[in-house]
């Protein structure tokens, strides 16, 4: 017998560095909240306005912010 050793990562951990991290966590917690038949609002839309030129207050910026406060909503309800 061949046990599965490979846990998933704790996405209340996880860094938001990019949009990569951004849809693991939310599919990960998201994955949670089924799991435990818990209803919450959607994660903050990802931003599709961003110009690129490293603006100050850039709408990622925003984004991270967001996602954070959603992330630790959602930390809250799972307890």
């Amino acid at each position: 017998m061949i046990l599965d050793t490979h846990e998933s990562p704790d996405p209340f951990n996880l860094p938001m560095n990019d949009l990569a991290d951004c849809q693991t966590l939310v599919s990960e917690i998201e994955a949670l909240l089924a799991a435990r038949r818990l209803s919450m609002r959607q994660p903050p839309p990802v931003p599709n306005t961003c110009c690129g030129r490293g603006c100050n207050g850039c709408v990622w910026q925003g984004y991270f912010e967001a996602l954070s406060y959603w992330r630790d909503q959602a930390s809250e309800l799972l307890r």
